[in-house]
C-alpha cells in the first residue's frame, strides 16, 4: 500500500538521546530479548488502515508480569511510549508507534495458569491465543466462545473489546472477562476484580480496561469465563433472494427468542469470493450461515423454527452440515472472508471496516450501504455478525488511484455517519485505534469525551501508554 495515499497523523518522535538511554537500560535488563533490527521493528508497526506504518524504536519480549513492570518503569523514567503487541491482527492501527517508543510483544507470555472447571473459568497470560486455549480445554469438555476471524491473542482481544461469530449467543469480550491484572503507567500492578461471577463492589475496573486498547494499562493476566461444549451442534446455510430478506429473517429469529449460536450474513459477492478461495460450491446469492447449540431435541426445534421464518421470507432450501468436519470447513470459509475478498481484485489493497446498528435498523443500513457502494463504482463485499446488528465490508482499492482513494474515504465517512444516524456505533468490534478517532465526538458527545480524557489523564498523566489511539494527542 503506497504511503503517499495514506492519511498523516500527528507524530512526534522522542528525542534520540532519550530513546537511546531507555533502550540502553532495557538492553541491560533484557539482553537479546530487546530487539532493534529494522525488520522486527517494521513487523511491529504494520497496519491495514489509511495510516502509514509507524514502527517502534525497539521491541522487547517479556516473560512475566514482573518483566512488564520493569519495562514500563524504565520507559516512564525516560518518558518513552509503551505499545502492547499481541499477534498484530488488529485492523485500525492499534499497534502503530506514531511517537516512537517500545513495543511490548507478549509472544512468550503464553501460559495457561489455571483452569477451574467447576467454576467455568480460567486464568491465562495475554499472549495465549483463542485456538491455543480451546485446544487445551477440549479434553475437559469446555471452550471459550469468542472467535474473531484471526487467531488473535486473548490479551489483544480484551484490549480491543473484540467479538466474533458466537457473540449473538455468548456475548463479546466485555461479557466474558471476569478479571484482569494490569500494569499501570507507574509500573504498579492493579487487579481489577476477583473470580466471583458478579460483584457490586466499587467501580467496574474490568469493563473500563476491556476495550481501552492499551491506553490505560498493559494487560498481564486475564480471568475468562468458560462454557461447556454443547451436547449437540448443527449448522447450515440458507440462501435468500436479497440481503434485505436475509436481514429480516435474522431480525425475526432474534425477536422470536430462538437462541441461535451463530447467524452470519454473506452477500452474493462475498459468496463468490469464498467459493473461489475455499473451494466451495455455494449458490452465489445472499446467504445466512447458522449454527444451533443445545440438546438434540432443542437443536432440532431451533432449526425448524428458523427454517419456517426463512421460508416465509423466500429463503431456502436450508442445507445442513451435520458432520464436524463439514462445519469446520464452513466456518473456516467464513473466517477466511477477508482473504477471499482480496481474490476478487488481485493486486488491490483490502481495507476492512465495520459498524453496528440496532437489529431493527440492520436491513436498512446494509441495503443503503450496498446502494452507496454501487453508485460509487466501488468493490466491497459484505459479511456480518448480523445477529447483533454488526456487519463488515472489505473495500478493495488501487491505492495509487487518487480518485478511487478519495471516493473510498468519503464512502467510509458516510458509512460511519449512517450507522450513527441509526443510533449505532462507528465500530462494533474492530476498535477505534487511529482510524476511527474522528467519529467519537459525534457518537459520544462532549461530556463523555471530557470524561474519557479525564480518565486517561488520571491513569496515564504523561500519555505514555499507546499514545495516539482512541483519544487524539494534542
Amino acid at each position: 500500500m503506497e504511503s503517499s495515499q495514506r492519511d498523516a497523523v500527528p507524530a512526534g518522535r522522542m528525542d534520540t538521546p532519550t530513546t537511546d538511554a531507555a533502550i540502553r537500560d532495557l538492553t541491560a535488563a533484557f539482553g537479546n530479548r530487546l530487539v532493534t533490527s529494522q525488520a522486527v521493528r517494521e513487523q511491529h508497526g504494520n497496519t491495514l488502515t489509511w495510516i502509514p506504518n509507524q514502527p517502534p524504536d525497539a521491541v522487547v519480549f517479556p516473560q512475566s508480569a514482573e518483566d512488564v513492570q520493569q519495562i514500563v518503569r524504565i520507559c516512564a523514567r525516560y518518558r518513552v511510549p509503551v505499545i502492547p503487541y499481541g499477534t498484530g491482527t488488529s485492523l485500525e492501527g492499534h499497534i502503530n508507534a506514531p511517537f516512537g517508543g517500545v513495543s511490548v510483544d507478549f509472544r512468550d507470555m503464553n501460559r495457561i495458569l489455571a483452569v477451574h472447571a467447576e467454576d467455568l473459568d480460567c486464568v491465562i497470560e495475554p499472549g495465549v491465543t483463542r485456538k491455543m486455549l480451546n485446544d487445551h480445554l477440549r479434553d475437559q469438555g469446555l471452550f471459550f466462545p469468542i472467535d474473531p476471524g484471526a487467531d488473535a491473542s486473548l490479551g489483544g482481544m480484551a484490549a480491543t473489546r473484540a467479538s466474533g461469530t458466537n457473540a449473538v449467543r455468548y456475548g463479546t469480550m466485555k461479557d466474558n472477562v471476569l478479571a484482569m491484572k494490569v500494569v499501570l503507567a507507574n509500573g504498579e500492578i492493579m487487579t481489577t476484580s476477583r473470580r466471583a461471577r458478579k460483584s457490586s463492589s466499587g467501580y467496574d475496573l474490568t469493563r473500563l480496561m476491556v476495550g481501552s486498547e492499551g491506553t490505560l494499562g498493559v494487560i498481564v493476566e486475564l480471568t475468562l469465563k468458560l462454557h461447556g461444549i454443547p451436547e449437540a451442534i448443527s449448522a447450515g446455510i440458507c440462501p435468500f433472494p436479497s440481503v434485505e430478506a436475509a436481514c429480516n429473517a435474522t431480525i425475526l429469529t432474534i425477536q422470536s427468542g430462538i437462541p441461535v449460536a451463530r447467524i452470519e450474513l454473506l452477500d452474493a459477492l462475498q459468496v463468490r469470493a469464498s467459493n473461489a478461495y475455499s473451494k466451495l460450491s455455494l449458490p452465489e446469492t445472499p446467504m445466512l450461515l447458522c449454527e444451533f447449540h443445545g440438546s438434540e431435541a432443542g437443536v432440532a426445534e431451533q432449526a425448524q423454527r428458523f427454517g419456517e421464518i426463512a421460508k416465509d421470507l423466500g429463503g431456502g432450501p436450508f442445507e445442513w452440515a451435520t458432520r464436524a468436519e463439514d462445519r469446520t470447513r464452513l466456518w473456516q470459509a467464513r473466517h477466511d472472508g477477508y482473504w477471499a475478498a482480496r481474490g476478487l481484485r488481485p493486486g488491490a489493497s483490502a481495507l476492512a471496516t465495520d459498524v453496528c446498528v440496532p437489529i431493527s435498523r440492520l436491513a436498512e443500513c446494509v441495503t443503503e450501504t450496498q446502494r452507496d457502494v454501487k453508485e460509487n463504482g466501488l468493490v466491497a463485499p459484505i459479511v456480518g455478525h448480523v445477529g447483533d446488528g454488526n456487519f463488515h465490508l472489505s473495500l478493495l482499492l488501487d491505492m495509487n488511484d487518487e480518485n478511487e482513494v478519495k471516493l473510498a474515504k468519503k464512502f467510509l465517512e458516510r458509512l460511519a455517519e449512517r450507522a450513527l444516524r441509526m443510533e449505532g456505533t462507528c465500530t462494533g468490534e474492530h476498535g477505534v485505534g487511529q482510524g476511527k478517532m474522528k467519529y467519537l465526538p459525534a457518537e459520544h458527545g462532549a461530556p463523555a469525551m471530557t470524561a474519557m480524557r479525564a480518565i486517561k489523564q488520571a491513569l496515564d498523566p504523561f500519555n505514555l501508554l499507546n499514545p495516539g489511539k482512541i483519544l487524539p494527542t494534542k
